[in-house]
């Protein structure tokens, strides 16, 4: 499997597991290499618990630790 391959691959499950999200690469010097975009904006108060509506990473796997630690704040709010 190339690193391609890989890439789409845990895409994917992103996509399935986090189906709230826009996944992008950018290849942009001096910034994250992984970007994710929800596709709905947070609230006020979901902000001020430390929740974003855009995450970035230099790779993927510390992208998939930045939503683990998102789901968990967002989790913590609900009623």
């Amino acid at each position: 499997m190339t690193d391609d391959e890989y890439e789409r691959r845990v895409i994917d499950v992103l996509t399935s597991t986090h189906p709230g999200w826009h996944y992008q690469q950018r290849d942009l010097p001096g910034l994250p290499r992984w970007w994710a975009t929800r596709y709905y904006p947070l609230r006020a108060d979901q902000r001020k618990a430390g929740a974003r509506d855009v995450l970035g990473r230099t790779t993927l796997h510390r992208l998939i630790s930045a939503l683990a630690h998102h789901d968990e704040i967002l989790h913590r709010l609900r009623y």
